[in-house]
């Protein structure tokens, strides 16, 4: 495929050259699955590798393709200058390393006027295996770009007009927020919202600089303006996000009352088993601690927590691990909710009217989250109830681009 479109941009005078490179690429990945198959195993190593073919072939093609259009361009591998450690799948970039060799490598280029065009996704170690920077690895790499070379704004090309007040697909009256803050977009996206990963905000956010959401399919869009500031007089509420497919998991008991550590060894347990916590929520009587994770590791981090307190359960002092699947997370944003104790009011007033159970709750101290957790069959129901509620349906002319 990538050969016929090779034959396809009419490159007189370097399509030889084009096809050599990407049949060099591919002979590689040719070898590294004859290898995988006589081994008959893959390590994260091998497959952060193959993963990587797919950057690394079309940059060379969309280099070739600006050039045809008379642009001068160059294809980069990332691998060149963005180093990171070798936790392969979810590798972290060592910036200061980065940012050294970032700009001995395109400084040249953009000083010359000629248009890198860099591998998103990948990375390499200091011995020079190649990496991969985890979901939405590809904005990462632009927000790592762009922030070691104080770039003036960050576009993340995308296939929706930019960050929405809900997805979509479950609230018909969602519409595209034309601008948010830092904070904001970062809460969307680690609750749920998939159009960036919270990464790529905290690359942005060290430079202050403005990321924009914008559609390939639709140039004309306005977009999301992500940047210090939400929009003003947007109201306190900005969107509605959750995640499915979730566990309550739940440690409980009159022995917990008083006793120092126990929360300390719940998250080190989990923290262990690599089981990611997305919630937090304790009572005040410090009776229970709930936790919520994904549902595939809800035997496992049930399993071991067990084992951490075996001795506790024997004695009665912690009464059992409880895991509730099937629950959903819903999270209400905002910077505007900010000393406005009507917010929780309201959307707690309306799940009571909707008769919807609420498991769990948590709102940090800065006031710009309240998440909760409820069944997964109410979460539709949920988010769109609290979208109509606060009216975020409204159109709104703020902050275009």
């Amino acid at each position: 495929m990538h050969a016929e479109i090779v034959e396809g941009l009419q490159l007189e005078g370097e399509k030889a050259a084009l096809h050599n490179e990407v049949q060099a690429i591919v002979s590689e990945l040719q070898n590294f699955i004859q290898s995988v198959s006589i081994l008959g195993e893959v390590t994260p190593r091998t497959l952060d590798y193959i993963s990587g073919i797919g950057e690394r072939l079309s940059c060379r093609l969309v280099a070739a393709a600006l050039r045809h259009a008379g642009c001068r361009a160059e294809a980069v591998e990332a691998t060149r200058f963005v180093v990171t450690d070798d936790n392969f799948g979810n590798a972290f970039p060592f910036m200061i390393h980065t940012a050294e060799r970032a700009k001995a490598v395109l400084g040249p280029l953009l000083e010359s006027g000629v248009v890198p065009i860099v591998t998103g996704f990948i990375g390499a170690t200091e011995d020079g295996f190649t990496t991969t920077l985890g979901r939405g690895g590809s904005d990462y790499s632009a927000s790592i770009v762009g922030s070691v070379l104080d770039a003036r704004e960050i576009i993340i090309w995308t296939d929706v007009d930019g960050v929405m007040t809900a997805n979509p697909r479950v609230v018909e009256e969602a519409r595209t927020l034309p601008q948010i803050s830092y904070l904001e977009a970062a809460e969307l996206s680690y609750f749920g919202a998939k159009v960036l990963h919270p990464k790529t905000i905290g690359r942005a956010v060290e430079r202050r600089i403005p990321v924009y959401i914008r559609n390939s399919f639709n140039a004309d869009a306005p977009g999301t303006l992500i940047g210090p500031e939400s929009a003003p007089d947007e109201g306190p509420v900005r969107a509605i996000t959750s995640i499915s497919k979730l566990a309550l998991l739940t440690v409980q008991g009159k022995g917990m009352i008083g006793l120092p550590g126990v929360a300390a060894r719940v998250f080190s347990t989990v923290a262990h088993e690599s089981v990611n916590v997305l919630m937090i929520s304790q009572s005040s009587s410090e009776y229970n601690i709930s936790l919520v994770i994904e549902e595939r590791f809800g035997r496992k981090a049930s399993v071991a927590l067990t084992r951490t307190f075996e001795n506790e359960i024997a004695h009665g002092l912690i009464e059992g691990i409880d895991v509730h699947n099937g629950v959903s997370i819903v999270a209400v944003i905002g910077s505007g909710m900010r000393g406005k104790p009507d917010v929780a009011g309201r959307v707690f007033t309306l799940l009571g009217a909707e008769n919807i159970e609420v498991l769990a709750i948590a709102q940090g101290s800065s006031e710009l989250n309240l998440s909760f957790v409820i069944p997964s069959e109410a979460e539709d129901r949920a988010v769109r109830n609290i979208h109509n509620e606060f009216n975020l349906g409204r159109l709104s002319v703020v902050g275009s681009r």
